[in-house]
């Protein structure tokens, strides 16, 4: 349906209206979706989440317009991929990316496709006799070997590197393989917010990775302010234990008495005795 100057204006405005409304705003490539796929997302996502698809120039003329409202949201046109679409939010960004990346669902890889990672044909035996399949997985570098009567691919094989264009003989291999590399789902590239774009490879995180590393810089910062005697809310009381311990052993040592240091200047002198005896006697 071709929209008039007038249509696409008021579409443009309206768009620009919601954009203002929503703290996150995301780009999502929808390239190689089927429709099908798509209505059962939009589905899953109504309410917390809005997809709307646009063409790219009302989508830029749309930033323009909200950008008194969202300062930056214009340079998410630099980061257009594919068939772009607009995704709108108010979840967290971390939240927002893992709850797309977990409703997406492994497929075949097409020749002349984009790897969305790093391809890899693994090392191992196939289901294959010997025959043409030789020359098919020769054909992508792979090298081969006869392991009771079956084709086995002697070492893993990076087939196309993240990034690069899949070719016609490496699709044919995975599909063959049953090797499925490419995610059929909303792509989330970037989202803005507060001014700030977080790209994909910032929002994919592993989450038990990041805890363990927060975890990590945590108990570093708790030595570093114990080490430095630096009180916080954190090391005040192991400070002051520290500190009792220190104190205490100080006044064991010079043999200040008092009601906390009596009993182990007395267990000394006793230890001390002892040994003395036994080494005169």
């Amino acid at each position: 349906m071709v929209l008039s100057k007038t249509q696409k204006k008021d579409l443009t405005k309206k768009l620009a209206k919601e954009l203002s409304s929503y703290p996150i705003i995301g780009i999502v490539n929808m390239a190689n979706l089927p429709a099908k796929q798509l209505q059962a997302m939009r589905s899953k996502l109504r309410g917390p989440v809005v997809v709307k698809m646009v063409k790219k120039t009302l989508m830029k003329h749309a930033f323009k317009i909200a950008e008194k409202d969202k300062p930056g949201i214009s340079q998410l046109a630099d980061r257009f991929e594919g068939m772009p679409a607009l995704i709108l939010s108010k979840d967290n960004p971390f939240k927002l990316f893992k709850t797309l990346k977990a409703n997406q669902s492994p497929a075949p890889a097409k020749a002349g496709q984009i790897a969305p990672d790093d391809i890899t044909i693994p090392k191992g035996k196939t289901p294959f006799s010997p025959g043409p399949i030789i020359s098919e997985l020769g054909g992508v570098g792979l090298k081969t070997s006869v392991q009771d009567g079956k084709v086995a691919i002697v070492n893993d094989k990076v087939v196309t590197e993240k990034g690069h264009v899949i070719n016609a003989k490496v699709a044919s291999v995975l599909t063959r393989l049953s090797i499925m590399p490419m995610k059929i789902g909303l792509d989330l590239v970037c989202v803005i917010e507060n001014g700030v774009i977080y790209g994909r490879d910032v929002l994919d995180i592993d989450e038990t990775i990041f805890l363990s590393k927060v975890q990590t810089a945590a108990r570093h910062a708790v030595n570093l302010s114990m080490e430095a005697a630096y009180p916080t809310k954190d090391t005040m009381s192991l400070l002051i234990a520290k500190a009792f311990t220190q104190a205490k052993g100080v006044a064991v040592e010079s043999a200040i008495l008092n009601e906390k240091t009596t009993p182990d200047i007395i267990a000394k002198a006793a230890r001390q005795a002892l040994a003395l005896q036994g080494a005169t006697s």
